[in-house]
């Protein structure tokens, strides 16, 4: 290329940049992209999957307070509870819906309110659901359980072992280290789906009228059957007020991504130790015995 030929392109280019600096940003095209990108993730938030954080006990020895998870939107379709913030008033009914399965881990949001409880579908539309001495009687029969020894659960920042609500539970081991020692019992439902729940003896929970399942309504319990407000409890108790409309539902609970232990700070250089070993990836399905 000759010399006055590179001369120019140098200058055409200077003359280019001098013009898009002239221009300056174009701040409207950046907020729209900006506003695209925010409508697809509260897209993909309310109809895809979204995360979840455990903030109770209620689900215990399975889920633990500090641990994250994923939430499925679509498996039971959508109702006025599926948007990421829950604006909408009750609309009945569900778009492209379906029940979940006895067994299911669920989000639901409690009528009248706004925040998002996890619990396991139980009953279903047509059953009958009694509790008696803790043991749930699901259309006139006991759900077969049998008792699965005890479960030690490490004692820290987000799982205290309170006194008030494990009694006796509290475990000093030889290391030094605090347990939460929990008699375990799995529960099996007549499709064969399984799962673990803690029964410490007596509790309010232990005993609830027969009751039968209307119609598009769902029956939820905790797997911490004495710590846990449920189906079995009003809404002035904290619990569901029996069982709930299936437009409450949210989604169903697919596995855990990561869990905190609740010993992190503000310093990032403390996120790391805070992390639970061993429990990112676990499924939150029950697990299905050969029948």
């Amino acid at each position: 290329m000759a010399a006055d030929e590179l001369a120019l392109t140098h200058e055409d280019d200077f003359e280019e940049r001098d013009e898009s600096a002239r221009r300056g940003t174009d701040w409207w095209a950046e907020l729209r992209g900006i506003f695209w990108l925010i409508l697809a993730v509260l897209g993909f938030h309310s109809l895809i999957a979204k995360p979840f954080y455990i903030p109770s006990e209620s689900m215990m020895p399975g889920l633990l307070v500090g641990d994250r998870l994923v939430v499925t939107k679509y498996p039971y379709g959508y109702s006025f509870v599926t948007p990421t913030f829950h604006l909408l008033p009750f609309i009945p009914g569900r778009l492209f819906g379906s029940l979940p399965k006895r067994g299911d881990v669920v989000i639901v949001t409690p009528p009248g309110t706004d925040t998002d409880y996890i619990k396991r579908v139980i009953g279903l539309p047509g059953d009958t659901i009694a509790v008696r001495e803790g043991v749930v009687y699901l259309n006139g029969k006991a759900i077969p359980r049998r008792a699965a020894g005890t479960r030690d659960i490490p004692v820290d920042a987000n799982t205290r072992c309170d006194p008030d609500h494990y009694r006796d539970s509290l475990v000093r081991l030889s290391d030094g280290k605090a347990v939460c020692r929990l008699p375990i019992f799995r529960e099996t439902l007549p499709e064969g789906r399984s799962y673990d729940t803690v029964d410490l003896g007596w509790s309010p929970g232990d005993n609830y009228p027969e009751t039968r399942v209307s119609a598009g309504r769902v029956f939820l319990m905790g797997d911490n059957r004495d710590n846990s407000a449920d189906s079995r409890f009003t809404v002035a108790q904290n619990g569901l007020g029996g069982p709930v409309p299936w437009e409450n539902i949210g989604g169903r609970a697919e596995f855990l991504t990561f869990s905190l232990d609740g010993s992190a700070s503000w310093n990032p250089l403390s996120w790391p130790a805070s992390l639970r070993k061993g429990r990112a990836g676990t499924s939150l399905h029950p697990t299905q015995e050969a029948r």
